[in-house]
């Protein structure tokens, strides 16, 4: 890796909990999810440790570090992914809106609408590139009427930068399209339920440069609609890419910055020797 920061400036004072070290100007700072002293286990073993992140609306925020810190982990916190897996144990806040999204009342399959997941691997449904857009908002009754349908998948396809290359093709299987144009098919499956915040985890791992590129340039278009949380072992994506950047080391948030200002000037030395590539 050749990228280099430039050596730590002295930090004054500490960031508010939550808060980055350093503010975009240019980005939105209305709050989207509210983390506070999230703490979550696998059987005896502890993957997060007292997390606090305040992640904000229309932005890009990338999650960095090493392999088995905890990023994936932290992101399936979000919309509840890890209650799939009988192991775990969780503890602390996760508020969207003011509603612990953890909360027995909590309505897991509509604040999974709420907060959509695109995989590391492209994983379109056995299902027509029109059935795979159509079929979760005829399920949410987003839309009945075939006309509504037709409306809602041709939006949905233009937002994620694949309907001039699929119209004439509908009806046929999703599973015909090359890898970056299923990855962007998965991203239009979950933008058509009109979700608040996209999570991504390693959206771009398995495909080409081309198709790497035309994923970030989607990123970019679709954070003016939604928030997006990605995690990314591509130090060049995230330096491209987000507004604000996490660094993750050993299930612990060491840094939440600025996204320039973390690649240029990190206020933590471990961040620093990731960054540079000194170890990770």
């Amino acid at each position: 890796m050749n990228m280099q920061a430039a050596p730590r400036h002295t930090v004054g004072t500490a960031p508010q909990v939550g808060q980055p070290h350093t503010r975009n100007d240019q980005a939105c700072h209305d709050l989207s999810i509210r983390v506070r002293d999230l703490n979550l286990w696998y059987g005896q073993t502890q993957a997060l440790k007292n997390l606090n992140i305040d992640l904000f609306e229309k932005n890009v925020t990338a999650l960095i570090g090493p392999s088995g810190c905890g990023k994936s982990t932290f992101l399936r916190c979000l919309n509840r992914m890890n209650d799939l897996i009988p192991s775990v144990r969780i503890e602390g806040l996760v508020e969207m809106d003011g509603r612990d999204v953890n909360a027995t009342k909590m309505d897991e399959v509509a604040l999974r609408r709420r907060v959509g997941m695109v995989f590391q691997k492209p994983n379109p449904f056995p299902k027509s590139i029109y059935e795979n857009i159509a079929y979760a908002p005829r399920m949410h009754d987003l839309v009945s009427r075939k006309a509504e349908q037709d409306e809602l998948v041709e939006k949905a396809l233009r937002d994620a930068g694949l309907w001039n290359e699929v119209k004439d093709k509908l009806h046929e299987p999703g599973t015909s399209l090359s890898g970056g144009q299923q990855q962007r098919l998965c991203i239009a499956r979950a933008i058509a339920v009109q979700p608040d915040v996209i999570l991504m985890d390693e959206p771009t791992s398995a495909l080409d440069p081309i198709s790497t590129a035309t994923i970030e340039d989607l990123m970019d278009k679709l954070k003016q609609q939604f928030t997006i949380v990605t995690v990314t072992h591509n130090m060049q994506q995230a330096a491209r890419v987000a507004d604000y950047t996490a660094f993750f080391h050993l299930g612990e948030i060491v840094e939440y910055n600025d996204t320039k200002t973390m690649f240029s000037n990190p206020a933590t030395k471990k961040a620093e020797d990731y960054i540079t590539g000194r170890y990770g």
